[in-house]
């Protein structure tokens, strides 16, 4: 059975940077997109950036120039670096992983932006 594994969140102040991980346990074949989103109570959930097989990334309006995916395709890893934090950042981030055999998602790790 195949697990997203997610690392890397905790507190921090604002300005600071954190990075994210979400490994793969398992084997999953033909991953076309690894992706983050975020959410907190109450609000929608929000695709945060999006990595493609072939390199191509795409990120919210509110990150971008702060945040980068990053993918490890031999490891069946994404990362992201997320640099110049705000408190509006805070959320809970999860990772989710879309291949030819279906969408996984990781349980989600929570980031806290200290003002």
């Amino acid at each position: 059975q195949v697990q997203l594994v997610e690392s890397g969140g905790g507190l921090v102040q604002a300005g600071g940077s954190l990075r994210l991980s979400c490994a793969a346990s398992g084997s999953i074949f033909s991953i076309i997109h690894m992706s983050w989103y975020r959410q907190s109570p109450g609000n929608h959930r929000e695709l945060v950036a999006s990595i493609t097989s072939s390199g191509s990334t795409n990120y919210a309006d509110s990150v971008k120039g702060r945040f980068t995916i990053s993918r490890d395709n031999a490891k069946n890893t994404v990362y992201l670096q997320m640099d110049s934090l705000k408190p509006e950042d805070t959320n809970v981030y999860s990772c989710t992983f879309e291949a030819l055999e279906g969408i996984y998602w990781g349980q989600g790790t929570q980031v806290t932006v200290s003002s």
